[in-house]
């Protein structure tokens, strides 16, 4: 009797550690949900301030989770351990990401930006960005800098508001040091939403794994330590999914009438939104959301826009019989209601940006165009094709398999791209100039031959075999053929989402990254869906294997090893080796960057630059890179006003009677003018130079073949002087 208490005790405490998981993985994208929504328009309204946005966003932070977690269905296990775990992994992921990470404030690349964005919203809580006073307009003035540009008189931060309105929160809390420590906090929510999915898709002990895997990447490691935007779309993608999971369970475990047909539910009383309704909204506001952190989620969402007309074209032809089917409208409503927000930050306060990246998002533009038109009009025709096509159309038998074969394939197509393909890209507008002497640059440091139209996209496959290791790569090929083969067949209905997300995100990201193809900054593009999707298949993949592997054991015949064969053990070490295949790759390339910190310094360098600058002065800088670096933060950080002063094509310093006119205006305005450049030389015709910045550091290397193992130092120096002209 002590046994069978003591095991209903066990059962009990794991299913309160399933619960537990369950709700972990939701509340991260549950409470961004809830601040973002409050964030955009008083953001729009110039109100993003610390007391609104605590009793609004954290309000409707607060709203969310209590309606995301009642009734919540935990995830089905009789153990604690699988929960104990994944704590135990997304802990030391916060923990050692914390104390390992970057300071990127200075703006050369894109962290920088959207930490000074972060710092101008927390200190400001409005745009656009007022330009300052020099004493009117001149023609050598120039306001704009690397990441931010001028438009109407004011200045407009490049990128979506979702990132920096996020990262604010830390700066509220403890400046910028606390701005520098809100990534790995994401980092290790992020942990614990892909291990959440993953005990959903594949059992609760597969979250654990899973959890491991996907925190020891590189990528994941690299978007963890800096203000990057690609962790906060993560937890929004799969905490979408983790909620319309949860919503689909609530549904298939409503009482139904005596003797149901096999899945199929009762309608919902007239009036009443069923079970799943308010998490099937809440997880459609998760995927919408994803817009306003990054544009590109536009394009990781759009399988879920046709799922919901999937689903709404299920319910019309069942009559609402099928529990699925009652999922489509909340999921449209909340998918509407998040793309929205979207849509208003990139028309409003990102247009710039957006008109930057027209190239491509006109296409992405008119392909979701074509989709809403075509889910629409499936939808609406659902009952009459399904009553023309029922009995007409016979059961293709070749299908299933001919989807398994399809995703092989694909992968196979990948593989040997890199030998048929060399993807090249014709300079033409100026940015691609740019980019092309960047990549110039970076072949000569990397000892490669100078070819600045090389893009290296063939080789994406290539970089998820650096990333996640090749056992990952091929698991997560053959789940994904496994699953597609039985979805084809009516089967795992559950994973057709997921599928759908990662498989056309994986397909259409390998194709075309669409980023500068230096590593580990290109690494940044997997981050959202590739590499968690492909580690959630590998562990789903795994535990198949490790279950055929068990059926096949117990059903050996005896003989003189038969004792051996019997034995439990053996497909227990076998699922062991295969869990070690899976972590040791992706562990062993991240080791030769994991214990680096990168761009330290940083923070007490631009510190210092602003206790060298007095309040009463305005900025002039007559230097190239000094602009592009320091311009937002002298503004920002120092709250001095600040311009760059033009300069005539191919030099990288102005005329001297332009700084010196220029001067003279401010000193006009009541401002004393301080020039600011990266070396004396530059300043000697103005005064005595004296330095105000001397950082030396270590900065992210730039590989363009293989896969990073370690960092390149950096320095940076700053000279100021008064004019006397």
């Amino acid at each position: 009797m002590d046994g069978v208490a003591g095991k209903a005790a066990d059962g009990v405490a794991g299913r309160a550690a399933g619960r537990v998981l369950a709700a972990v993985s939701v509340v991260p994208a549950l409470a961004l949900c809830g601040w973002l929504l409050a964030g955009l328009p008083l953001l729009l309204l110039g109100w993003f301030r610390p007391l609104p946005m605590t009793l609004l966003g954290g309000g409707a932070a607060v709203v969310l989770c209590a309606y995301g977690l009642r009734r919540l269905p935990g995830v089905a296990t009789e153990h604690r351990w699988p929960t104990a775990a994944v704590l135990a992994v997304a802990l030391g992921s916060g923990v050692l990401n914390g104390f390992l990470h970057g300071e990127q404030l200075i703006v050369r690349r894109d962290p920088a930006t959207y930490a000074q964005y972060a710092v101008w919203l927390a200190r400001h809580g409005s745009l656009p960005i007022p330009v300052g006073d020099f004493g009117g307009p001149d023609p050598a003035l120039r306001f704009g800098s690397m990441g931010f540009y001028l438009v109407d008189g004011g200045i407009v931060p490049q990128f979506m508001a979702g990132p920096p309105m996020i990262h604010a929160i830390g700066h509220w809390l403890g400046g910028v040091p606390g701005l520098l420590l809100v990534p790995p906090v994401l980092g290790a929510l992020a942990v614990l939403t892909v291990a959440g999915t993953a005990a959903r898709l594949a059992g609760p002990r597969s979250a654990p794994l899973a959890a491991l895997v996907f925190a020891v990447s590189l990528p994941v490691l690299y978007t963890s330590r800096t203000t990057f935007s690609e962790i906060p779309s993560l937890i929004l993608l799969f905490g979408g999914m983790n909620l319309l999971l949860d919503a689909r369970t609530r549904l298939r475990a409503t009482p139904s009438r005596p003797e149901p047909e096999p899945d199929e539910e009762p309608a919902a009383p007239a009036g009443r939104p069923g079970p799943g309704f308010v998490p099937a909204v809440l997880a459609g506001l998760s995927f919408g959301l994803a817009l306003l952190v990054r544009i590109d989620g536009l394009r990781d969402v759009l399988p879920v826009l046709v799922l919901a007309g999937v689903l709404v074209a299920l319910a019309r032809i069942t009559g609402n019989r099928r529990a699925e089917g009652r999922l489509g409208v909340p999921l449209l409503l909340g998918l509407a209601v998040g793309a929205t927000w979207g849509f208003t930050d990139g028309y409003v306060l990102a247009r710039p940006y957006l008109a930057y990246l027209s190239g491509s998002l006109k296409p992405l533009l008119a392909i979701c165009a074509v989709v809403v038109v075509l889910t629409a009009a499936g939808a609406a025709l659902a009952p009459w094709l399904a009553s023309r096509t029922r009995s007409s159309v016979p059961r293709a038998r070749w299908l299933p398999g001919a989807a398994a074969a399809l995703v092989v394939l694909v992968m196979a197509g990948f593989a040997v791209r890199p030998w048929v393909q060399t993807v090249r890209r014709v300079a033409v507008t100026p940015e691609d100039r740019l980019t092309s002497e960047f990549i110039e640059k970076t072949q000569i440091a990397n000892g490669l031959a100078p070819d600045g139209s090389r893009l290296y996209y063939e080789h994406s496959l290539g970089w998820l075999f650096w990333y996640v290791g090749v056992p990952v790569v091929v698991l997560a090929t053959v789940a994904a053929a496994v699953l597609a083969h039985r979805l084809v067949r009516g089967r795992e209905f559950a994973w057709l989402l997921p599928l759908a997300v990662i498989g056309w995100t994986t397909v259409t990201t390998l194709w075309r990254p669409a980023i500068t193809p230096d590593h580990p900054f290109a690494s940044r593009r997997l981050v959202p869906v590739v590499i968690p999707g492909l580690v959630l298949l590998a562990v789903w993949g795994l535990r198949w294997l490790s279950g055929r592997l068990r059926e096949r054991l117990a059903g050996e015949p005896a003989g003189p090893f038969g004792w051996f064969a019997a034995r439990p053990w053996r497909s227990r070490a076998a699922a062991a080796a295969g869990a070690l295949l899976l972590v040791v790759p992706p562990a062993i390339t991240s080791i030769g960057t994991a214990f680096t910190p990168v761009n330290r310094g940083e923070a007490a360098a631009v510190a210092g630059l602003c206790g060298a600058l007095p309040k009463d002065v305005s900025v002039l800088i007559v230097e190239r890179v000094t602009g592009d670096r320091l311009t937002q933060v002298v503004r920002g950080e120092c709250g001095l006003p600040v311009a760059r002063v033009g300069y005539p094509q191919g030099s990288d310093v102005p005329r001297p009677a332009d700084v010196l006119r220029l001067a003279g205006a401010v000193r006009r305005t009541g401002r004393v003018p301080v020039l600011l450049a990266a070396e004396p030389e530059q300043l000697m015709a103005y005064g005595p130079a004296s330095r105000v910045m001397s950082l030396r550091t270590r900065q992210d290397e730039r590989s363009l073949a293989d896969a990073p193992n370690g960092t390149w130092s950096l320095g940076i120096d700053v000279w100021t002087t008064v004019p006397t002209g």
